[in-house]
């Protein structure tokens, strides 16, 4: 495990994703009776319990309490706090507005704009703590990206990261959650599977550039992935026309472009910087940058 770390860890993520997510699959199925949705949030600390255990390994209780540590790193100036907060829940109401028919119906469900501005906040406080983006990113982007970053480069590092981030989702294809589920035949694979794909490596592009922008941040991150999570679960209801296709296209066309926008602002290095991301692979364990540019 030391030898080969993020293989390693990426083994981790996905055993416990899948053992807790199959059961849920299989009950979707009805080869089970009962509510397993707790397993879902189970499922999500996956990257969590994987990073974690790598970080012990690696750099003992020190190293897990550096790399925890940086979950309370929230001084992220004023520029990144309204990026991560104001400007991806606007991106995606504007990716739900751009798709033809979107305002047919919106807003007919009556809520009042204090009770929708209630209604987030309280959810956006229970999807970070338990809704997937804390239990997902103290390992995608706490453990895994600096050593993806240093080992394969900004880009390449970030694309690779997102087919992996993309694939350990793929189970939930064959649930509603993704549009799957018995009688929905190939349609989820076929069509939302590839959407998918390109929203979660535009997702790893952009958090990429806020990621290195922010010095490493795990609460950047974290709150990065509730401000995404967060208005798929209360703002899209708005919009009573968008199907999960559409809204994947609409997301696919802003966020993707967000995403060019920032490689070709950055000329492909996402605002990367080498010297701050060995200062966070040296606090994960006490190696350089060139020793971990020797270890897969």
């Amino acid at each position: 495990m030391l030898k080969r770390p993020l293989l390693s860890y990426f083994f981790m993520a996905y055993v416990v994703k899948y053992a807790f997510v199959v059961p849920l699959t299989l009950s979707t199925w009805g080869y089970y009776s009962g509510d397993w949705q707790v397993f879902f949030a189970l499922s999500t600390f996956g990257p969590f319990i994987g990073g974690v255990v790598m970080a012990y390994l690696i750099g003992g209780r020190a190293g897990v309490d550096r790399l925890l540590r940086r979950i309370r790193q929230w001084k992220l100036g004023w520029p990144w706090l309204l990026v991560v907060f104001v400007a991806i829940p606007v991106l995606f109401m504007l990716s739900v507005a751009v798709v033809p028919g979107s305002l047919v119906g919106f807003g007919s469900q009556g809520q009042s704009a204090v009770a929708l501005v209630v209604s987030y906040v309280l959810n956006y406080v229970v999807i970070w703590f338990l809704g997937g983006p804390l239990g997902e990113e103290v390992g995608w982007r706490g453990f895994a990206l600096p050593r993806m970053l240093s080992r394969y480069g900004p880009l390449g590092g970030t694309l690779l990261l997102g087919v992996i981030h993309c694939f350990w989702h793929f189970e939930e294809f064959f649930t509603s959650s993704q549009g799957g589920g018995p009688g929905t035949g190939w349609t989820p694979f076929v069509v939302n599977l590839p959407l998918f794909l390109i929203l979660v490596i535009s997702f790893n592009v952009i958090m990429t550039w806020v990621f290195n922008n922010t010095k490493g941040s795990l609460f950047a991150a974290t709150s990065f992935h509730a401000s995404w999570d967060t208005p798929q679960g209360v703002l899209l209801p708005l919009f009573p026309a968008v199907g999960l296709a559409s809204m994947l296209v609409g997301m696919d066309a802003v966020f993707g472009s967000m995403a060019l926008l920032a490689i070709v602002m950055t000329r492909g290095s996402l605002s990367y910087k080498p010297s701050e991301n060995a200062a966070l692979l040296q606090g994960a364990g006490g190696k350089t940058a060139a020793d971990w540019a020797e270890t897969r």
